[in-house]
């Protein structure tokens, strides 16, 4: 999402960063492109003022004209701001008191409410909880099937929505049938509309004074910029909402949305929708978000996403074959599915420092085809071929590629990514560095 914007930002910093002494002007100079950048990325024009006038005031101090690395300190200031622009620490949800709690979750048709609903009963699920769904959109049937389907796949009990009924009915209903459950989160995906109505905005402030929910939640689509914060505004007005789910972080929108709302509603955002996936969904963290925004990487974030993921029980295993020299295209066929788990090949290139640069220097774009194809024509090779590629002459590999609708050089390619994986690999673990978990403990 903030690919243009970190673009923008680092070259700007590297202006300074190759400077010996920085002088007034110099920094006036630079603050003028970062504002500018800002002010293209969408972020509220407010906002960046406000920012800007901060940073300035910090950068001319004499922390950064004395220093013996004032451009690095200015980078420090800039990533310590735009922290504490987007609210500095993690949001949890407020789970305390009498079970069971409940969430409303309120925004415009098309913002991604419903998926939501159900990517936080997962996350929740994932955290011990006993989410319980609550589809209140009368107004959309599909959205009502939607949110069963859902359940079903994750396994959440969904409330059985009578479409005559009230939504505040429903509501109060299924906060009863919740408790009786032993359910001790109450998710409520209510109705939205193409734009704000004061219909809507009744109904909604009705549910709220019935149900005291302990969080309302707005779940605000990220590709919308500007409109976001807008919505954001006219929700808290009318609801004082708790915190904001920014959905659809993923896309290619410019970011102001995530940049402005904390400082426009002085409401946290709670969590970001990072991709179509039911567990992609993930705490936002301030302080990860503006070291991404600044080309830093977010390191912590990929860690996390490893623990998750990855199998300690089948990294052993791998290390001990490894030991073995043992390691084959079914290992390596494995292997790639573990890091197909933690999302797409250009989120992941992303969160490594420096890679955002790297990429666009040398036009490298991730190419997620390249590991569909790899999966495909391992799958098409016999068990023996698989655990003993040595065997692989011609006449198998135009099999191989055949039954896989790729080509024969694209077998020789596999085959040689194979052998230099598998080279590097037993390197590292004779060096003691391979299993991942070693850094995750």
């Amino acid at each position: 999402m903030f690919e243009n914007l970190s673009e923008k930002l680092n070259s700007t910093f590297k202006k300074l960063t190759g400077r010996g002494r920085l002088s007034e002007a110099n920094i006036q100079d630079s603050l003028k492109e970062v504002r500018l950048a800002l002010l293209e990325a969408d972020v509220n024009y407010k906002v960046v003022k406000n920012l800007i006038e901060d940073i300035r005031e910090r950068t001319l101090g004499q922390e950064v004209l004395d220093s013996l690395t004032p451009g690095q300190q200015v980078i420090k200031i800039v990533n310590q701001e735009l922290t504490r622009l987007m609210g500095n620490d993690i949001q949890s949800l407020q789970l305390s008191g009498k079970t069971p709690h409940s969430l409303m979750l309120v925004g415009l048709q098309g913002s991604g409410k419903t998926t939501t609903a159900a990517k936080l009963a997962n996350f929740l699920r994932k955290q011990g909880r006993h989410p319980y769904l609550v589809p209140a959109d009368i107004y959309r049937p599909a959205a009502v099937d939607q949110l069963k389907k859902l359940g079903a796949r994750i396994d959440v009990p969904v409330f059985p929505t009578d479409l005559v009924r009230k939504p505040v009915d429903i509501c109060l209903e299924a906060l009863s049938k919740a408790g009786r459950d032993g359910s001790d989160v109450l998710i409520i995906d209510t109705a939205g509309r193409l734009q704000i109505d004061e219909t809507l905005m009744a109904e909604l402030v009705g549910i709220k004074e019935k149900i005291n929910p302990n969080e309302i939640l707005l779940v605000a689509d990220a590709m919308t910029g500007q409109e976001a914060v807008n919505v954001a505004k006219h929700f808290n007005l009318a609801l004082d909402i708790t915190g904001v789910i920014l959905s659809k972080m993923e896309g290619d929108a410019r970011g102001g949305a995530a940049l402005s709302i904390k400082a426009v509603t002085d409401k946290p955002i709670k969590f970001i929708g990072v991709g179509e996936k039911i567990d992609a969904l993930e705490p936002f963290y301030p302080d990860r978000m503006a070291s991404q925004i600044l080309g830093m990487g977010d390191m912590l974030s990929l860690i996390e996403k490893a623990q998750d993921k990855f199998d300690e029980k089948e990294a052993m295993k791998l290390e001990k074959k490894l030991r073995k020299s043992k390691f084959d295209l079914e290992d390596f066929q494995t292997q790639l599915n573990q890091v197909k788990k933690l999302g797409s090949l250009d989120q992941l290139l992303n969160m490594l420092p420096g890679m955002g640069q790297l990429k666009k220097l040398n036009n490298m774009e991730p190419d997620e085809k390249k590991l569909v194809r790899i999966d495909a024509i391992i799958n098409s090779m016999t068990k023996e071929e698989r655990r003993g590629y040595k065997i692989i002459n011609g006449s198998r590999k135009r099999r191989i590629a055949r039954g896989s609708g790729t080509t024969v050089q694209d077998v020789n390619r596999l085959i040689k990514d194979f052998t230099q994986t598998k080279k590097m690999m037993e390197r590292f673990t004779k060096e003691g560095s391979l299993n991942p978990m070693n850094y995750l403990s």
